[in-house]
């Protein structure tokens, strides 16, 4: 959807299944990852994303920029490699919980590898906000980021080196801040509604970056490292640890407008958002002067999505046991044709052609020609692949003028062979 389309012959593919689970690997989506050759594991909490891989982030962040562009935000990088004198001047050096990755260089200047980016950012906003004209603002990157974990648990949940999405707005009223604080909210919702993933926003702790308030987006999934305590009816829920911090540990906890019990969900954390206030605009001297010429801090929120946690939350949830199945908005290949070893000239033609039709809807295609690899081997294969909707050739059904179509929702249709690709024009 969002990328140039792309016909690929699965000979020419650079990837590698396998039949190892990784039961090391604690994550069933990080497991599934790792079979099916979308990622690689350098690490302790350190992957590499390979081409099937690469192309699912890919289409997320095109999927999260859209949504942020149509929040009026504009998109920036920021770098990595942040001196020590920011973090000193916020406060924030010796007390990030993890800790800071922290670094020499040659002249033994100290530097931190950013785990985020309020300091930066907050940087430069005070060289180019002077007055509520400059006023409100947004700025988002899509970038690399690191955490110095003690211990790295649940794959891509939680790793050391990971992509993120971070929003940063800033206000000159509160009244304008939580307008555009919602605004995220809704953004957030639309992204996950594309991805395919029900969320439930909560009540959260803001944790070592800060805030008034804050709220999480939770993905159910028996999987999940998180409790979040939830109200199906009135859609109010609240973390583990704002409860804690709330001194309400006690169960079985009632909701506040319904007086329902709240039902203990297991939780994916898949996104974050925060009311800053002034923490930071305090701290670092961010100010701005009012309409009557008085001096006031500037507002800020901050707003994160992980990538690579949101692919791995996608695998958790949309799987089966052989393999993942892919949304479409975000699938590597939205179609794979799978040529079961028909070797005959005729049948070849007819494929050929199929594959030649599929080519003028522009959609991402995966096409195994392979001759030299088992019918079984390439049904497997094509499981951890894990394509919404692939076209099975078979000897009998090419014989009978048609090909196997099966859906994401393993929906079975023998169609005529010169009718597929209209038959796929209307599913996708």
């Amino acid at each position: 959807m969002f990328l140039f389309f792309l016909i690929m012959l699965q000979s020419k593919l650079f990837y590698k299944t396998t039949k190892d689970s990784s039961k090391t690997e604690d994550s069933y989506g990080t497991r599934l990852l790792l079979q099916g050759d979308y990622i690689e594991r350098l690490a302790s909490g350190i992957y590499s994303f390979l081409p099937l891989g690469w192309r699912v982030i890919k289409k997320i962040t095109e999927i999260i920029r859209k949504e942020m562009e149509a929040i009026d935000a504009q998109e920036v990088l920021l770098p990595s490699l942040q001196p020590k004198s920011i973090w000193e001047e916020s406060g924030r050096w010796n007390t990030m919980e993890p800790p800071l990755f922290k670094i020499k260089d040659q002249h033994d200047k100290e530097f931190a590898l950013g785990p985020t980016h309020e300091e930066v950012i907050t940087g430069l906003a005070k060289g180019r906000i002077r007055s509520y004209r400059d006023l409100p603002v947004a700025l988002f990157q899509i970038q690399t980021k690191f955490r110095n974990e003690v211990r790295s648990t649940g794959g891509l949940l939680r790793t050391r080196e990971f992509s993120m999405k971070d929003l940063y707005s800033f206000h000159s009223e509160e009244k304008d801040l939580k307008v555009y604080y919602k605004k995220v909210a809704n953004a957030y919702r639309n992204i996950f509604k594309t991805l395919d993933l029900n969320v439930l926003m909560i009540d959260a702790v803001s944790g070592s970056i800060g805030g008034e308030t804050s709220h999480e987006f939770m993905v159910p999934s028996t999987q999940g490292e998180d409790k979040v305590y939830y109200c199906e009816k009135c859609e109010i829920g609240f973390s583990e640890e704002y409860l804690k911090a709330k001194k309400q540990t006690g169960e079985p906890l009632e909701c506040e407008k319904c007086h329902s019990i709240l039902e203990i969900k297991s939780c994916i954390e898949c996104g974050h958002i925060f009311n800053l206030g002034n923490k930071y605009s305090t701290s670092m001297g961010l100010e701005f002067l009012d309409n009557s010429g008085k001096k006031n801090f500037v507002l800020m929120g901050c707003y994160g999505i992980g990538i690579g946690r949101l692919l791995s939350t996608v695998a958790e949830v949309h799987c089966s046991e052989h393999g993942i199945v892919w949304p479409k908005s975000i699938a590597p290949f939205q179609i794979h044709i799978i040529n079961l070893n028909l070797k005959d000239d005729e049948s070849k033609k007819k494929i050929e052609q199929l594959y030649q039709d599929i080519k003028n809807i522009e959609i991402n295609t995966l096409y195994d020609e392979r001759q030299e690899i088992s019918a079984g081997e390439k049904l497997i294969e094509a499981d951890l692949i894990g394509s919404p909707i692939k076209i099975i050739c078979s000897e009998k059904t090419i014989k009978d003028q048609k090909v196997e179509i099966r859906t994401k929702n393993d929906k079975v249709e023998l169609v005529d062979i010169g009718k597929a690709e209209n038959y796929i024009k209307n599913i996708l």
